[in-house]
């Protein structure tokens, strides 16, 4: 069975403070995500303006059941009132090989 990947990339909202951001993040992360099933792990990136999650869960199915659930709790709220949702772009992949 091969892990599944969620990339999501964004941009913050104006005036959105990075380190503020950052922080919901890791909490969310500490508190919520990393105790869903099938979570492997959550890398940030950025480019300039452009941020992007990197999620990788056991399968497929873990990654999407946490797609349906994961936005209801304070913590996901939260750390969604930093992104700009308009240019929210959101994929699923699976990992067909790793080197």
């Amino acid at each position: 069975m091969s892990n599944a990947v969620w990339f999501i990339t964004y941009k913050l909202v104006k005036g959105a403070s990075v380190p503020d951001f950052l922080a919901a993040a890791e909490e969310l992360n500490n508190e919520f995500v990393s105790k869903k099933k099938g979570f492997i792990a959550w890398k940030q990136l950025v480019d300039g303006d452009l941020w992007a999650d990197l999620m990788t869960w056991e399968t497929m199915e873990d990654a999407k059941e946490f797609e349906k659930g994961g936005g209801t709790s304070p913590l996901a709220q939260k750390f969604y009132s930093f992104i700009n949702f308009n240019s929210l772009k959101s994929q699923f992949f699976t990992v067909e090989k790793s080197y």
